[in-house]
């Protein structure tokens, strides 16, 4: 049975939030650098979605946590997995990396808690961006914009192709503070869907 049959049959429960379980770990900046990152330019502390690279234990660790609570779909740790909001710490290069790492470490967690009558589903998360195609961010300029609707697309479809190329069984887009960005979002997986001839669920 796919996830539908599930959904049809029973309540499927999500999990909770990462931000929140990753504070509680009490990470230092040279957790978020890791080796990998040691003599990167600018802080990186913070930025939880680094950690699918540079501390994968520690996002397996809060994914084997909501599952033995309950959860039957985990939420990949890749809300500011996009290359406009890795910009922030330069590292907009690794965001189709951190979709995939992402996608992956929850997949290899549902994979340990999975049973034949109850599986676990990955849902990979694609979070607003930190940039507004609805609203100028220049308030003496309403007409200005510091993105397009075309660009969010592409960033869109370069977090997505990541997750499902990491295991990802469904698409979440998620925390929705601009539809119009939302809009790309959608169009960037229908659009995919189309190219590839593949389908997977979306959540919103």
């Amino acid at each position: 049975m796919d996830i539908a049959d599930h959904l049809a049959r029973r309540i499927l429960v999500l999990d909770g939030a990462m931000g929140t379980m990753v504070q509680r770990l009490g990470l230092d900046e040279a957790a978020f650098r890791g080796q990998r990152l040691v003599d990167h330019p600018s802080s990186l502390q913070g930025n939880n979605d680094l950690l699918v690279l540079t501390r994968p234990e520690a996002i397996l660790g809060v994914h084997r946590d909501y599952l033995a609570a309950g959860a039957d779909i985990l939420e990949t740790s890749t809300f500011n997995a996009n290359r406009y909001s890795q910009a922030d710490y330069g590292l907009e290069h690794l965001a189709y990396e951190m979709n995939v790492a992402g996608a992956r470490l929850a997949r290899q967690a549902a994979a340990e808690f999975s049973t034949p009558d109850r599986p676990r589903w990955v849902a990979g998360v694609l979070g607003p961006l930190n940039k507004t195609a609805s609203i100028s961010p220049k308030v003496d300029d309403p007409g200005h914009r510091d993105v397009t609707f075309v660009d969010l697309v592409e960033a869109y479809d370069e977090a997505l192709r990541g997750l499902l190329d990491g295991g990802a069984d469904l698409l979440l887009v998620e925390t929705i503070f601009d539809t119009l960005n939302a809009k790309a979002a959608l169009f960037a997986i229908d659009r995919h869907f189309e190219r590839t001839g593949a389908r997977v669920p979306i959540m919103i």
